[in-house]
């Protein structure tokens, strides 16, 4: 059972196992929803998309917290197990949520933001998502520093990720302009964001911490909207399906499962699991969209479900020490 509080999923498989497949799941879901997000760039602006997205997904999250803890009292009245905190640990718990609410959602929303930007800037869609995904690399880089060692062959795993990611996302010459400056500091942004929910998510419910990032990320982007833009209802109803497909899927069910994923694992090796959402973009793509994929992408493929599995070794300390049930 997960300890501190948060909801328990499927308790019976091994942690790491468990945390592999949450992440994988997000990067599928992160991966097919990239063909939504592309039909409504084309009707409404940046912002206003991300602010729609963000509080659609926190009614979503709402209803489903709700659930939850319907649930969770019914179990708890029926094993005869108290169910409320007193009144200092509800203080001391919202405290928490609050922090990592205003730091994860500011993260986020200027992450969603500089993206964008990139792409406005004259960044196309391959580059930019090549250059995002390098959180591969400066999330373990970060750990270093903050005292989260990795394995030695972890790194091969890295090298094959970034190769990977390159083959299947950049098809011409390479070279930074603005936009790619721009988009580089979203990597850098989404980094952030990523070690931030691996310091607060253990102490706090997956789906209290998803909502509330989700909320000062959709009131930042509203503000955003309002300055910079002018939403049409018409243009908004004309992209209505892609955009709750991106807002409940994408945002609501693929960001809960990053928090839970993270709680359970090694962020390093989680952030190369993430990067398989370039590999399920290009496949949704040549499905949907009927683009067809080269040899060299197909390669990038390769490459990446390698890094993965690489990812997947133990350590010499993980072998040592048997994994929690």
């Amino acid at each position: 059972m997960r300890r501190g509080g948060g909801y328990s999923i499927m308790p019976s498989m091994n942690k790491k196992l468990r945390s592999s497949l949450l992440a994988l799941i997000a990067a599928l879901i992160w991966g097919t929803a990239f063909v939504a997000q592309d039909v409504c760039s084309d009707s409404i602006g940046s912002m206003t998309f991300n602010a729609l997205r963000f509080f659609v997904a926190v009614v979503f999250l709402l209803a489903v917290g709700a659930i939850l803890r319907f649930v969770r009292a019914k179990k708890a009245a029926r094993l005869g197990v108290p169910n409320e905190k007193t009144a200092e640990e509800k203080r001391s718990y919202r405290r928490r949520l609050v922090i990592a609410s205003v730091l994860c959602g500011s993260v986020l929303a200027a992450a969603s933001v500089l993206q964008q930007a990139g792409l406005q800037f004259g960044t196309d869609s391959g580059k930019a998502g090549f250059i995002t995904a390098l959180y591969v690399v400066l999330v373990p880089i970060c750990g270093i520093f903050l005292k989260k060692r990795v394995p030695g062959i972890f790194w091969l795993g890295v090298a094959l990720a970034v190769a990977g990611l390159y083959l299947l996302c950049v098809s011409g010459d390479f070279k930074l302009a603005f936009g790619d400056l721009l988009t580089l500091l979203c990597a850098v942004a989404f980094t952030v964001q990523i070690l931030l929910i691996d310091r607060f998510s253990p102490g706090l419910e997956g789906v209290d911490l998803c909502c509330g990032q989700f909320i000062v990320a959709g009131i930042l982007s509203a503000a955003g909207m309002f300055l910079f833009e002018k939403p049409e209802i018409g243009a908004i109803l004309s992209c209505a399906l892609p955009l709750l497909y991106v807002a409940i899927f994408s945002s609501g069910v693929a960001y809960l499962l990053q928090i839970l994923a993270q709680r359970g694992g090694n962020p390093s090796v989680i952030t190369i699991i993430f990067s398989l959402e370039a590999v399920f973009s290009a496949i949704a793509s040549a499905i949907i969209l009927h683009q067809r994929m080269t040899a060299r992408e197909y390669i990038g493929c390769v490459l990446l479900f390698a890094a993965v599995l690489i990812a997947q070794i133990p350590g010499k300390e993980e072998k040592e020490i048997p994994s929690e049930a």
